[in-house]
């Protein structure tokens, strides 16, 4: 490969064999020392978002990557620019994002020197990384090119391995950084093996999704077929259980073994065509505590964002088989009895074949009693929130979560939804009805910060045609304003739903509402910003309408072109006030029901 200097040498060849081996998108942030790879990334096929702020391009990197389950790069310049990948580094690893971070460096003797833009970069996300490596320091040597492919070929393998998460690649390049003449790279080179590469990339990784042996499976197959009382739990979806777990194979299991499906907004089992085939319940955040405990209990996905359910887990008597294809333990009550490491997939898959085969795996009346409860719960859950948000009632009492039940129930098929931390992803999950319409939900679930939220949800868009939704509170948006400009730099549009309360509303979920000060001043930190001048900064358009006008706001920015923030008020006390109002009326009517049935 002909190049005019060393270090371009170096971001041509990293290049190519990132191309060769698949990677399809990065994002660059501007710098000097990361000059060979921002023009040989430049001059590549590899789509190129650029972005003025690190820690917004990692975040949208995050979310392309989250969307696709294919990785996507990240470039930037030494110093503390790489420092600012860091949280996004962090919700990678925890959420299992495969993303491939490429840090420029100034040479190793510079370090511990006072050196202008110099920090020690080797190994810098210590153990939030699933590998990291510091390349071989440019040089027309073909041992070294065939190492600097191997890596670049280890290291994209890598970020979709088991489980999948970032990589990091440290670059340390020297003057000249452009591509300047200097007679260094010989012209005959580019016809070594190592300068031109091999036809795709220069090592081929074959990998396999773990599975269960036969005997596993058969044993689970008659336990949940003989349970009582059986229950699959889903989580929310690694990226690449978005992609490889079929909703309908799952939904085929539980009918075959009678058991009711609780599926997180976020697991992609909650919308969809497959919810009209079985028994997908999205309501038990405010009933599971009145039902009866679960006796056999398959659970797939990380850890249920509904803390009600999380709690009913820890307190049934119950054997718990968590399937996780990398064996790693997510279940911080730590009250499951088996770790199933295999893909979830392949579980379901294996499953339905035994059932299929054993006629001792096959409950002759699967679970009816059972279902018959779940299904009742559900409809009085849904019932006493219709209830909740008819015009008068939603006038006088307006609640947060009335927004979040409009997102789902009126987003188009297809779409993808995005939904912040904090309250907006409890008030989703306790309010959005499972319906038959193709959405994809997302949100950081991994560390679970309110950081980058934004930018995470345009690189979710950018890898997509469907309609964007962001959900986001007050605090996120302000925390994430930067990630904003990508709305016009990348080209992505998206309907943003602001829901201000002024501050930190969830914490008038703990118990430290009660002691004031430092409440107000110090935990839900009331800010008074006016977000109509954010959007005019960006160029968006802004809209604030009321709790009641939101439905109609909404559909108007589904269907027009453009960016629009539409901005919801609400006194954050009174929301969470009718939150409890309402899940004391489903607790209230689901026992009441539980009595009558039993004494009947």
């Amino acid at each position: 490969m002909s190049a005019p200097n060393r270090a371009t040498l170096w971001g041509r060849i990293l290049v190519d064999e990132l191309a060769k081996g698949g990677l399809e998108a990065v994002c660059l942030s501007p710098g000097s020392r990361s000059t060979p790879l921002t023009v040989a990334f430049a001059e590549s096929d590899i789509e190129v978002f650029s972005h003025l702020d690190e820690r917004s391009a990692a975040f949208f990197a995050l979310g392309r990557a989250r969307r696709t389950g294919e990785p996507t790069a990240l470039v930037c310049t030494s110093g503390t620019a790489a420092a600012n990948f860091h949280p996004a580094v962090v919700e990678a690893n925890q959420a299992r994002v495969p993303l491939l971070v490429l840090t420029a460096d100034r040479p190793a003797e510079l370090r511990d020197s006072g050196a202008n833009q110099t920090i020690d970069q080797v190994d810098l996300y210590g153990d939030a990384v699933r590998w990291d490596a510091e390349l071989p320091e440019p040089e027309a040597d073909e041992r070294k090119v065939r190492s600097l492919r191997t890596t670049a070929a280890r290291a994209l393998a890598k970020t979709t391995g088991v489980p999948p998460g970032p990589v990091h690649l440290n670059c340390p390049f020297r003057k000249p950084l452009e591509p300047t003449e200097t007679g260094e790279v010989p012209d005959a080179f580019a016809d070594t093996l190592a300068g031109r590469g091999r036809d795709g990339a220069f090592v081929e990784t074959s990998g396999g999704g773990p599975t269960l042996d036969a005997a596993t499976i058969r044993d689970l197959a008659r336990a949940l077929a003989s349970a009582d009382r059986p229950l699959i739990v889903a989580g929310p979806a690694d990226p690449a259980d978005l992609v490889d777990l079929e909703p309908a194979a799952v939904v085929d299991l539980a009918n075959r073994i009678g058991a009711p499906v609780l599926a997180d907004p976020l697991s992609n089992l909650r919308f969809g065509a497959h919810t009209r085939d079985g028994p997908v319940f999205g309501g038990y955040d405010s009933y599971i505590d009145e039902l009866p405990a679960p006796d056999t209990v398959l659970r797939v996905g990380a850890s249920p964002t509904s803390k009600p359910l999380r709690h009913a887990l820890r307190d049934a008597d119950a054997d718990q088989c968590l399937v996780d294809p990398a064996g790693e333990w997510r279940e911080a009550t730590f009250t499951a009895t088996d770790l199933l490491a295999a893909t979830p997939d392949s579980v379901v898959t294996a499953l339905l074949e035994r059932l299929e085969e054993d006629e001792e795996a096959t409950a002759p009346d699967p679970g009816a009693e059972w279902l018959e409860q779940f299904e009742r719960a559900e409809k009085h859950h849904w019932q006493i929130r219709d209830a909740a948000l008819e015009g008068d009632a939603l006038e006088s009492t307006p609640f947060e979560g009335a927004i979040l039940a409009s997102v789902f129930e009126d987003a188009p098929d297809p779409a993808t939804v995005f939904v912040s931390n904090s309250m907006p992803i409890r008030d989703a999950d306790r309010f959005g009805r499972p319906r038959t319409a193709d959405l994809t939900v997302l949100g950081n679930r991994g560390a679970s910060g309110i950081d980058g939220i934004t930018s995470t949800t345009l690189g979710a868009g950018s890898a997509t045609d469907d309609p964007l939704v962001l959900v986001t509170g007050d605090l996120a948006l302000y925390h994430d304003a930067n990630g904003l400009l990508a709305v016009d730099r990348c080209g992505v549009d998206a309907t943003i739903v602001l829901l201000d309360n002024d501050g930190g509303g969830i914490f008038h979920k703990l118990p430290i509402e009660e002691f004031e000060p430092p409440f107000t001043d110090q935990f839900k930190t009331p800010h008074g910003l006016e977000f109509d001048k954010l959007a005019d900064l960006y160029g968006l358009e802004f809209e604030r309408v009321s709790p009641a006008e939101f439905s109609e706001a909404y559909r108007r920015s589904l269907e027009a072109e453009g960016t629009q923030v539409l901005s919801v008020g609400f006194d954050s006390e009174s929301s969470h006030r009718r939150r409890e109002d309402l899940e004391a009326q489903v607790r209230a009517a689901v026992a009441e029901d539980l009595e009558n049935a039993s004494g009947s």
